[in-house]
């Protein structure tokens, strides 16, 4: 049996690897990368390995290839058109399965990056949009271009528009053009522009400055902000009031808060 010949064989169409404290998600079908069932079902694996592993602090999502991902298989797609209820089943499980991997990104217990070199292009879009915070090359592109194959990028729609303004969504859903890096950051769907060469060396600055964190800190208040930006204003304060109070009582908030006036590095215990 040739053990380096199997070992060479991708299973999955993306891959997990850890860095220290950091889970990163590589989409790794390229040249699309595109999100089949497949490659739907392989991300929700690996997120809920880094959500029961307690040693990953932090996971960033990038993609081999110059495509980040082009969204949704197309052929895959075309192919179920010739089942008896013309894909309908089909349909249904493939937007209920992707509405679930973009809400377990939102709310999974702990920050995501999307580390972005290529194109981001409809669900691939709404995965960039869907994590907490998002690096893009220079040569980084973006766009929800359905309405140019009479499709409407309506799931997509639904991270870009809380990501940014109405106008700016409706922009690019409304056009289906491709938007540069300098714009996307404009828009506010991605934090910052860097070079290529430099895509690594920044998103892992951003990585090990936030696993350096309480991870029960992290945890308590990216699930606050998800959970208040769908408030009124006066039900956001009470909400986020409580939510202080008990971080108060937790123990990181003891030692931090000690740390800081003892002039010390804290030491986290998660709790």
């Amino acid at each position: 049996m040739n053990v380096t010949a199997l070992a060479s064989v991708r299973t999955d169409p993306a891959t997990a690897k850890r860095e220290g404290p950091v889970m990163r998600i590589v989409l790794d079908a390229p040249p699309a990368n595109a999100l089949s069932m497949e490659m739907i079902k392989t991300l929700r694996r690996h997120l809920a390995e880094a959500k029961d592993d307690t040693s990953v602090r932090l996971v960033v999502i990038s993609a081999a290839g110059k495509v980040f991902s082009a969204g949704h298989d197309l052929k895959e797609i075309t192919a179920h058109r010739a089942d008896p209820d013309r894909g309908r089943a089909y349909f249904e499980e493939l937007m209920g399965a992707c509405g679930a991997l973009m809400q377990e990104i939102v709310r999974h217990p702990k920050p995501i990056i999307a580390a972005v070199a290529g194109v981001a292009s409809a669900a691939g879009c709404q995965i960039v949009a869907s994590c907490d915070l998002a690096i893009a090359t220079t040569e980084a592109t973006f766009a929800t271009p359905g309405v140019n194959i009479g499709l409407f990028c309506s799931t997509p729609m639904v991270a870009l528009s809380r990501n940014i303004s109405h106008k700016h969504a409706m922009e690019m859903l409304l056009t289906g053009e491709m938007i540069e890096a300098t714009t996307a950051r404009e828009f506010g769907l991605v934090n910052r522009v860097v070079p290529p060469e430099y895509l690594d060396q920044i998103v892992g600055k951003y990585a090990q400055t936030i696993a350096s964190k309480s991870a029960l800190t992290l945890k308590i208040g990216k699930e606050a902000f998800y959970a208040q930006a769908e408030m009124g204003l006066s039900e956001a304060y009470d909400y986020a009031g409580r939510v202080m109070v008990e971080n108060m009582l937790a123990r990181d908030a003891a030692e931090g808060i000690g740390a800081f006036v003892e002039k010390r590095k804290p030491e986290w215990s998660d709790e």
